[in-house]
């Protein structure tokens, strides 16, 4: 446990406290992981209306330079290069096994023009991140570090409705496109994005106006704070992976089953096939993965209502260890238990039985399509 004399601060700590949070030690950060409504309401408020989250110990940097794309492309297996000005995508940061260093969002602000291309990576992974992406490539474009800037997100059917009051024309913006707006005066990029599988934005904002915006947000009707508990739920019921549970180096995008982030031109027989780390084994389990893929993420649903936890061993009907749940609660939308694991590819059919062993008893899972509850993006 981290000592809270040592914890970092974001910028809306003290706003934190004043709306009666409670914190607690989260990616070396004091985070908000409940108000006093309680993760239940917080998760139905954000899945209804809209909710406001601090996201500020996530990772933000620019990379500048008529190479940046090209270079950032060397380190992911996505398409960096034909990724149009004005729009996201969701990126991999690999090691040379081929295992997964984080996950990340990168934006083009149209860099080609000199503009640069905009990361958000994790927080318990900033540092190591930033200092990677500096060896790797700080030589063919500049990495610049934004510690100055807090993140907000948005999130919810009701964000687009309590934004646009503040920021006009944010409602013509489709998911994954974004653009800069001042909002309650203050100067913000945002994207159309988010954590949660619903409709929202994320908000990119000086510190120093962090908490004028946070407030500004509050004041709409639609708008109550939300916690990392309910992060947290909301996310897994979206089956959207977290760093460290869900991946982490020892995975590769393959058998985390995050092959539709990986777009053809990288792939065998695709213009810009391979030059990433760990390629010729990703590629190889992308041409053969019955011979050479031992695992599958999958999601999973508990058929007796007994939540199962991260790291509750999976077994076969006969009782042979298959795999192990990484993630997993009860679903407050579905009301249901829900979980992501992995298990042997044999296991990984839809709907496949497999007993989840909860203090040595079985509770018998099910193989199920993710997300849990339907995506609602707005795509125009």
């Amino acid at each position: 446990m981290s000592n809270p004399e040592t914890l970092l601060k974001t910028p809306l700590h003290d706003l934190h406290v004043e709306l009666g949070a409670r914190m607690v030690p989260f990616a070396g950060y004091s985070m908000p992981v409940q108000y006093p409504a309680g993760l239940m309401a917080e998760h139905h408020h954000t899945r209804n209306a809209a909710g406001l989250f601090d996201v500020s110990h996530m990772g933000q940097l620019r990379l500048v330079g008529p190479d940046a794309a090209a270079a950032l492309e060397s380190l992911l297996p996505v398409d960096v290069i034909d990724l149009p000005a004005g729009k996201q995508r969701y990126g991999l940061l690999l090691n040379d096994e081929g295992g997964i260093i984080d996950d990340l969002m990168f934006f083009n602000r149209d860099h080609a023009n000199g503009g640069d291309l905009f990361l958000i990576v994790n927080g318990a992974c900033k540092a190591g991140d930033i200092a990677h992406i500096q060896a790797k490539i700080g030589a063919r474009c500049e990495v610049i570090p934004m510690p100055e800037m807090a993140l907000l997100a948005l999130q919810g059917p009701q964000a687009v409705t309590a934004l646009q009051r503040l920021a006009p024309g944010v409602e013509q913006l489709v998911f994954m496109s974004g653009g800069r707006f001042s909002i309650a005066g203050c100067d913000c990029f945002l994207t159309r994005s988010g954590y949660t599988g619903e409709d929202g934005f994320e908000i990119s904002v000086h510190e120093s106006q962090a908490e004028t915006l946070a407030r500004a947000l509050l004041a709409q009707p639609e708008v109550e704070p939300i916690g990392l508990g309910a992060r947290n739920s909301l996310r897994l019921e979206a089956g959207l992976c977290l760093y460290g549970n869900d991946i982490d180096t020892s995975t590769t995008p393959v058998e985390a089953s995050l092959n539709w982030a990986i777009q053809k031109v990288r792939r065998t027989g695709g213009a810009r096939a391979g030059g990433f780390p760990g390629a010729s084994k990703i590629l190889a389990q992308l041409a053969d993965p019955a011979s050479t893929v031992a695992r599958k993420r999958v999601g999973l649903v508990a058929l007796e209502r007994i939540p199962v936890r991260d790291h509750t061993e999976l077994q076969s009907a006969d009782g042979a260890p298959i795999g192990e749940v990484t993630s997993g609660l009860l679903g407050p939308t579905i009301n249901q238990p829900v979980a992501i694991g992995y298990v042997r590819p044999e296991f990984a059919a839809l709907g496949t039985r497999v007993n989840a062993i909860v203090r040595g008893k079985a509770v018998p899972m099910e193989v199920s399509a993710m997300p849990f509850v339907p995506t609602r993006y707005y795509r125009g």
